[in-house]
C-alpha cells in the first residue's frame, strides 16, 4: 500500500519480492506507475468519497480491507509510503498480517516528518542518530512491535537531504528483509 512515488515498492520489485497488488489513496501516486510497469495489478482507493458524503474512516477501512482481500487475498500487507493511519476496522481484518516501514526508530518521532523532526533534534544536541524500522500495524501511530530496524548516524556535515538519502536508502534494503522475513514465518 501506498502513498507516493513509490521507491520502496520499488526495493521489493527488484528484489523479486512477490507483490499481488498494489494499493494507493491518491490517483496520481507515482507507485502505481512502477507497479503497472512491473505487471502488478493496482487499486486506487480514495478517502474522497467518504468525507464527500460524510461516511466516516471507519467505514473507508471497511471497505478498503474487504476490496483488498476481494482482489487480491494477501498473505502479507506492507505499507511502504502509506500516508493513513488504518483503524480496527482495516487491521482486524488482517491480524498480524500488515507491516509498516517508518523512518524513525522504535520510540522516536513518531507520525509525519520523522526526518525533520530527528534533524532538528540533532541541530539541538539531543539525538547523535536515527533510523528506520519495520512494524506490525496496531492502531497506535508507529507503535507496533518491531520485526527490523537500522540505525543511521547522522553527520555534522549532513544537510536535511543528506540525511534523508541515507534513510531511504537504508529503508529500501530495510523493507525487503523484514517482508522477506515476515513472509517467511507464515
Amino acid at each position: 500500500m501506498i502513498s507516493g512515488s513509490g521507491t520502496n515498492l520499488q526495493a521489493l520489485i527488484d528484489a523479486n519480492v512477490p507483490v499481488a497488488g498494489v494499493v494507493s489513496n491518491r490517483k496520481a501516486a507515482y507507485g502505481l506507475k512502477r507497479a503497472a510497469n512491473a505487471g502488478i495489478p493496482t487499486l486506487y482507493f480514495s478517502l474522497k468519497p467518504y468525507n464527500d458524503e460524510g461516511k466516516s474512516r471507519t467505514a473507508y477501512d471497511a471497505d478498503l480491507a474487504a476490496a483488498i482481500k476481494e482482489q487480491f487475498q494477501p498473505d502479507l500487507i506492507v505499507l511502504a509510503g502509506w500516508m493513513h493511519v488504518l483503524s480496527s476496522a482495516f487491521l482486524d481484518q488482517f491480524p498480524q498480517r500488515v507491516i509498516n516501514l517508518h523512518p524513525a526508530l522504535p520510540g522516536a518521532f513518531a507520525g509525519k516528518e520523522a526526518i525533520g523532526r530527528a534533524y532538528a533534534a540533532f541541530q539541538n544536541d539531543e539525538i547523535e542518530e536515527t533510523g528506520c524500522m519495520v512494524h506490525y500495524v496496531v492502531p497506535e501511530v508507529d507503535a507496533g512491535p518491531v520485526i527490523a530496524q537500522a540505525v543511521v548516524p547522522i553527520l555534522e556535515s549532513d544537510t536535511l537531504t543528506d540525511l534523508k538519502a541515507r534513510i531511504h536508502e537504508a529503508e529500501h534494503q530495510l523493507i525487503v528483509q523484514a517482508t522477506h522475513l515476515v513472509l517467511s514465518q507464515t
